[in-house]
């Protein structure tokens, strides 16, 4: 099961540097959200999958009974589902105010209004 996540993470990770350079910002877009979700999926895969498992110890007992799911990868991705989420409304709001003033989607566009 890890080695199928292993081509789906190296897969999504080729499509979003792909489409992160291409030349339209949308396109750009696209691509840090695709990386964002490759990143969050290695994460999890590099915790450890469980299937079944709680990150619970029951009462009475010291340690963990064996298999248990590793709770600190859960809580990573939670983060970095919400810090992505920051970043692309960021994006999504620069993108717009850009092709408001230039009135292109293209970066070769937005660079020539450099001078």
């Amino acid at each position: 099961m890890e080695d199928l996540f292993a081509f789906v993470i190296g897969g999504l990770y080729a499509t979003a540097l792909f489409m992160m350079l291409r030349r339209s910002i949308a396109k750009l877009v696209i691509g840090l959200m695709i990386l964002s979700n490759a990143a969050n999926l290695l994460i999890l895969t590099g915790g450890g999958l469980v299937r079944g498992a709680p990150p619970l110890i029951p009462d009475g007992l010291e340690q963990a009974v064996m298999p248990i799911a590793d709770p600190l990868p859960q809580a990573l991705i939670l983060t970095a589902i919400v810090i992505s989420f920051g970043v692309l409304a960021f994006a999504v709001v620069l993108i717009h105010r850009a092709y408001a003033v230039i009135g292109a989607d293209d970066m070769n566009e937005i660079k020539s209004t450099d001078l």
